[in-house]
């Protein structure tokens, strides 16, 4: 977790928390140092990686403030080093240990795709991602290793927590949504672990949407206010 996140105070307690105090290593990944640092400790602790699950991202408060036209160079600049460039630079060191074959896995979101409201350059960042998650695809492909993305639907976290009118963005996708609802961590949780799996084995350069099916409306509103 980079040392300008906010949320990195509490994210490692949580996390240790929920790994029954298990190993957690602390790494910026806005330094090359840091990580090489993180990726020699984790091979010397495991000798060799089956997975990578990539969760991170970060834009400075102001791109998710003011209008995508007024990003700042240094404000575009820091959102896709840590939230784009941050899976390339994991996946440098990840895949030298992986010398069985293995999984990276991310997560994005359909503002890559589409225009959602306040989200700014985090959706452009998130663009990079996946295009990232196919072109690491293609060149780890003969490794065995498989690179994919998950593209979750609007969930209560602390980072969504700054995003202006997130509340009403899970109205909004519980009223239209194919299941009518949202989704939560544990179905998002769950299609990481296939994608880790050897039930994906042949699954890769993908973005697996979990969405409740928000994802494949081209007019979302219900059908009941279309009489």
């Amino acid at each position: 977790m980079p040392a300008h996140e906010p949320a990195a105070a509490a994210g490692p307690r949580h996390a240790r928390q929920s790994l029954d105090d298990g190993p957690l290593h602390a790494a910026d990944v806005g330094d090359d140092g840091s990580l090489d640092r993180l990726f020699a400790t984790l091979g010397e602790r495991f000798g060799s990686l089956d997975y990578l699950v990539h969760s991170i991202a970060y834009a400075p408060a102001a791109t998710f403030e003011n209008r995508f036209v007024e990003t700042t160079r240094d404000d575009w600049k820091t959102a896709m080093d840590v939230s784009a460039y941050s899976l390339v630079a994991c996946a440098q060191r990840a895949a030298p240990l992986m010398t069985s074959g293995g999984s990276m896995v991310t997560l994005s979101y359909l503002a890559a795709e589409r225009v959602v409201p306040h989200y700014n350059m985090m959706g452009v960042a998130k663009a990079a991602l996946e295009a990232s998650v196919r072109y690491l695809a293609a060149d780890l492909g003969p490794q065995n290793i498989r690179v994919n993305a998950i593209s979750a639907g609007p969930i209560k976290t602390l980072s969504a927590s700054g995003i202006a009118g997130f509340r009403k963005m899970l109205h909004y996708v519980e009223e239209r949504a194919p299941l009518r609802r949202n989704v939560d961590q544990d179905e998002v949780g769950n299609a990481a672990l296939w994608l880790c799996s050897d039930l994906a084995s042949g699954v890769t350069g993908e973005v697996v949407y979990v969405d409740a099916g928000y994802n494949i409306l081209g007019m979302p509103e219900p059908p009941e206010r279309w009489e």
